[in-house]
C-alpha cells in the first residue's frame, strides 16, 4: 500500500461522483421546471416553428420530468436557439442561490417594495455609495441608535423631574 488506503480513495471519488451526480439531477429538473414555464406562457421552446411539432415535443418533454438523462437528451436535441443562453443563465443563477441558502451567511431573501420606496432607496444607496442591503442595515442602526438616544432623554426627563419636584 502506498500513502493513502485505496478504500478511502474509491470512497472520496465515490462521494464526489454522487454529489455531482445528485447536483446534475437536481438542475435537469430546475432546465425541466423553466421549459415548462416558458411553454405555459405561450414561447416556442424547440428549435422547430411548426406549432403541431412544438406542442408533440413539449408534451414529450413533460412526459419525462422525472428522467434527468432523457430531459438532458431533449435539450441538447430538441431546444430553441432563442432560449440557450437564457436557460443557461437561469440555471447558472439558480445553482447560485441554491450554494448560497446552504450558509446563513449568504442566504438571501426577498422584499417587495413599492416603486417609490425602492426608488428612494436606491437614490440614497447611490449617494452613501453603499448596496441596498448595507443600506437598509444602516438605516436600521440609526433608528435603533435614534431609540436609544431617546429613552435616555426621557429617562433625564424624568430624573430631573423628580428632581425639581423635591
Amino acid at each position: 500500500m502506498g500513502f493513502y488506503d485505496s478504500s478511502l480513495i474509491e470512497l472520496v471519488i465515490t462521494e464526489c461522483y454522487m454529489k455531482y451526480k445528485k447536483l446534475e439531477n437536481l438542475e435537469a429538473g430546475w432546465k425541466w421546471l423553466y421549459l415548462m414555464k416558458k411553454s405555459h406562457e405561450g414561447h416556442f421552446i424547440t428549435k422547430y416553428k411548426v406549432k403541431s411539432e412544438d406542442e408533440h415535443l413539449t408534451n414529450t418533454l413533460q412526459s419525462i420530468e422525472n428522467q434527468p438523462e432523457l430531459i438532458n437528451e431533449w435539450i441538447s436535441e430538441h431546444l430553441s436557439p432563442d432560449l440557450v443562453v437564457k436557460l443557461d443563465q437561469a440555471i447558472r443563477a439558480r445553482r447560485k442561490r441554491f450554494f448560497n441558502a446552504e450558509h446563513q451567511t449568504t442566504r438571501k431573501k426577498s422584499i417587495d417594495l413599492e416603486y417609490s420606496v425602492w426608488q428612494r432607496l436606491s437614490k440614497l444607496s447611490k449617494r452613501r455609495e453603499k448596496t441596498l442591503s448595507e443600506t437598509i442595515i444602516q438605516l436600521i442602526e440609526d433608528a435603533e441608535e435614534k431609540d436609544k438616544y431617546a429613552k435616555r432623554i426621557n429617562t433625564l426627563r424624568n430624573d430631573i423631574e423628580d428632581i425639581l419636584k423635591n
